[in-house]
C-alpha cells in the first residue's frame, strides 16, 4: 500500500508550511493514474496525523480524471481506465492529465 508514504509525505508538507499552528484541513489533487485508492489514501492519512499538527485534520482530495492526447485522432481523450491507450485503439497518446499529486493548500486554526 503506497498511500502511507504518501500520506506520511502530505502530513509532513502540511505540518511544515503551518509553523507550529494546528492543521485542519489539507487539500490534494490526485490524478486517477497515481493508482492512489481514496479511502485508503483518507485511512493513511489520520493514521500519519496521528501525534502531529495535522491531528484530527480532515482530508480533501480533489480526483481528477485521466486524460490523454490522441495523435492518431487528434483529439484530447478520457481513459476509462489507466492504460494509456486512446478510446479509438491507438497507443500513440500523450498524457496531459492523471499523473497529478499535489497539496494544493493547508488550512491551519
Amino acid at each position: 500500500m503506497h498511500e502511507l508514504a504518501i500520506a506520511e509525505n502530505i502530513v509532513g508538507t502540511a505540518c511544515s508550511q503551518a509553523a507550529g499552528r494546528p492543521v485542519r484541513r489539507v487539500t490534494v489533487r490526485i490524478g486517477a493514474l497515481t493508482a492512489v485508492v481514496p479511502d485508503d489514501m483518507r485511512f493513511c492519512f489520520d493514521v500519519a496525523a496521528m501525534g502531529t499538527a495535522a491531528h484530527g485534520a480532515a482530508l480533501d482530495l480533489d480526483l481528477l480524471p485521466a486524460m490523454v492526447f490522441c495523435r492518431a485522432c487528434q483529439a484530447d481523450q478520457r481513459l476509462p481506465d489507466r492504460i494509456p491507450l486512446c478510446p479509438c485503439g491507438s497507443a500513440d497518446v500523450t498524457v496531459t492529465m492523471g499523473r497529478e499529486l499535489h497539496v494544493v493548500s493547508v488550512e491551519t486554526a
